[in-house]
């Protein structure tokens, strides 16, 4: 029945028009800029709901060159693999990196590579890449129409590196970010309405596998609180865009973004420890793998992404508290969203503080000490959180994060991990991603509230 509802939403939406459609681009730079540069829009295009936090920075050599290295790398079928690195075996062990390894696309490094494109101004209709982004999103629709109704699963390849590392259900929760943020970007109405249903029981399979305390069966891994924090910026993301995302669904994952974070202090308790410190709304959270940024970092994206949606929700629930003939119930609905709101915003600006205070603790922002994917993740998580904020934290965070990007790129173009998540699909993209992250669509009453 879940499902079914889910469907016959999808298609009321699509058929309604409700792609959300998208403004021009914005146009800042000069003609002689832009005929240097075809592939550096100033920004993306942004859907109606969206803007970008701060003004966004035309994109660099270095960042045009990653992106060159993703077109080279994707597969006859719109797909991207690994990009090399281990691999695990089906016995349980690893398969060292080789011309022999077998590297198949998979979901989650197409949905990575997909993501970077549409962020540097490619949509599946528009800009340079377009094909390439129109076949990214035919690979994942494909996989997710296969898929089963009732697992969390949209795919049956696994043993990743990025399954194994931060948890087997990332393909989902990166699906849901992307296909969110591809709403109202389809080349026609046939395809939007596929990619809307496809969105739609993904929803629905995470919706459906939630448990109340915001996390999910099975979902284990070396560092599994960051596909956690995907989880939660995809279900935000996919509820700004206009899809219909519950409620309650919100309130968990915001509930599990808040756990074991000191009031106080900002910080939060590591990952697994059961006691809570005074002052902190406590609790345990899945795996840190022992390193702080990891945790921090994704948690404190996901009370961002969750405050940039309350943003949106505290608009209307303000107007029902106001209509004299709102019924009782709705207006004890609307109270209650209010208060919730207002913990989740406090949860944030300590996390948000929190952050700030540790930018320059070296050992901090090294993680596991070496560069890898989950570094490359962890440091989109701080920019995509510090840019709401803008100011001097933001600009400081911003130029010491692009510095050491560019310092380490390959010289094909192409970033790799030094451990744990080696595959250079996963690690070019999510390192474009923090170049780009003054691109990244926030709400405009994310924006406007300060």
């Amino acid at each position: 029945m879940k499902r079914t509802v889910h469907f016959r939403l999808a298609m009321l939406l699509a058929f309604l028009g409700g792609g959300i459609l998208m403004t021009g681009l914005r146009a800042t730079e000069s003609p002689d800029e832009a005929a240097k540069n075809d592939a550096a829009k100033v920004a993306s295009p942004m859907p109606t709901w969206a803007t970008t936090a701060v003004k966004p920075k035309p994109l660099s050599e270095v960042a045009n060159k990653g992106l060159a290295y993703l077109i080279s790398q994707q597969h006859e079928n719109g797909g991207w693999g690994q990009g090399g690195g281990w691999r695990s075996s089906k016995n349980g062990g690893r398969t060292a990196e080789s011309a022999n390894v077998e590297d198949p696309p998979d979901v989650a490094s197409t949905c990575m590579a997909a993501l970077a494109l549409l962020r540097a101004g490619h949509t599946p209709k528009d800009g340079k890449y377009a094909q390439n982004v129109a076949k990214a999103v035919e690979f994942i629709c494909s996989h997710i129409e296969k898929s089963d109704l009732k697992s969390l699963y949209v795919t049956d390849i696994r043993d990743t590196q990025v399954q194994t590392k931060i948890g087997p259900y990332v393909d989902t929760f990166l699906a849901s970010l992307v296909l969110a943020e591809m709403k109202g970007r389809m080349p026609d109405e046939k395809s939007e309405k596929r990619m809307i249903v496809a969105l739609n029981k993904t929803i629905g399979k995470i919706e459906d596998n939630l448990k109340a305390d915001g996390t999910f069966e099975g979902n284990n891994g070396w560092a599994s609180v960051l596909s956690q924090g995907l989880c939660s910026k995809g279900l935000n993301r996919a509820r700004q865009a206009g899809l219909p995302v519950k409620d309650e669904t919100l309130a968990r994952v915001d509930k599990q973004a808040a756990l074991g974070l000191n009031l106080k202090t900002g910080e939060f308790a590591a990952a697994g420890g059961m006691s809570a410190m005074m002052g902190s709304l406590g609790g345990a959270a899945p795996s840190d793998a022992g390193v702080g940024i990891y945790n921090g970092a994704a948690k404190g994206g996901a009370l961002q992404d969750a405050v940039n949606t309350n943003r949106l929700r505290e608009k209307e629930a303000r107007r029902i508290l106001a209509d004299a003939k709102a019924a009782k119930e709705d207006k004890a609905k609307a109270q209650k969203d209010l208060e919730h709101f207002a913990e989740v915003e406090s949860a944030n600006q300590a996390a948000v503080g929190g952050l700030v205070k540790r930018l320059d603790d070296k050992q901090f922002i090294a993680g596991f000490g070496s560069n890898g994917g989950e570094e490359f993740l962890s440091y989109m998580n701080i920019s995509e959180t510090l840019l709401v904020k803008g100011g001097d934290e933001w600009q400081k965070w911003d130029k010491q994060v692009t510095e050491n990007l560019d310092r380490i790129q390959n010289k094909d173009g192409s970033w790799a991990g030094q451990h744990c998540i080696t595959g250079r699909t996963f690690c070019t993209a999510s390192a474009l991603l923090v170049l780009m992250a003054d691109r990244a669509p926030v709400p405009l009453a994310a924006k406007i509230k300060k």
